[in-house]
């Protein structure tokens, strides 16, 4: 798995999927729209983003390329819908995943602010709980801490996911370097994974729609 190298936008669809299982538990999994709106919140999120479908699609496609999502068809309903199986693919728990989602969504951040903004994910109770839940984190190579900067009093935890991290810390564990070749040709699977999605989401609907207007046999 490419641990370090989730460009932007996976690392919001991926943040947003281990967010909404919880916040919004009655409309996981995700369809495209809703995920979409999950990524471009204007709050709980930094930067703000203006993502197209097209864009989350393929952050989804890719990902499952990873064994972080998959497509899962929602009791009742047509459109193909999306979840997150990050807590098999990188052995976390509730608590850790919450820490990591809150990274993911937001950059940087203090313990307590941690804290405070994974309450809805998971309950951390205390600023020791969080820090052991970083510690899992820093341990298995998904989050560091940021050295004080001059004037400031708390230390700050960044996530190592993707291109947000800084390159100073060098290689982590399960990284795979990278060529130009590999790159297109990731780029490449990544838009073939979406228009599979893509297909299998109409072929769904017409299915439905096929259902619905099927005459019924003759008796």
């Amino acid at each position: 798995m490419h641990i370090r190298e989730l460009s932007p936008p996976e690392q919001r669809v991926l943040g947003c999927l281990i967010e909404k299982r919880w916040t919004t538990p009655d409309q996981y999994p995700l369809s495209l729209n809703a995920l979409r709106l999950a990524c471009n919140q204007s709050t709980n999120r930094d930067p703000v983003t203006d993502y197209d479908e097209g864009t989350v699609r393929e952050a989804a496609a890719r990902l499952s390329r990873y064994g972080l999502t998959r497509l899962a068809s929602g009791h009742g309903s047509r459109a193909t819908k999306y979840r997150h199986l990050a807590e098999e693919a990188l052995g976390l728990g509730r608590g850790e995943l919450a820490v990591l989602a809150v990274l993911l969504l937001r950059g940087p951040q203090t313990p307590g602010e941690l804290k405070t903004r994974s309450e809805r994910m998971a309950s951390l109770g205390s600023l020791d709980e969080v820090e052991q839940a970083l510690a899992i984190l820093t341990d298995r190579g998904y989050a560091r801490r940021i050295e004080r900067r001059p004037g400031q009093k708390e230390e700050r935890f960044e996530h190592l996911l993707g291109s947000a991290a800084a390159p100073e810390a060098g290689p982590g564990p399960d990284v795979q370097a990278g060529s130009g070749v590999s790159d297109a040709a990731d780029g490449l699977e990544a838009r073939i994974a979406a228009l599979e999605a893509e297909v299998a989401e109409l072929r769904e609907q017409f299915a439905a729609l096929r259902g619905e207007h099927s005459m019924p046999a003759a008796g």
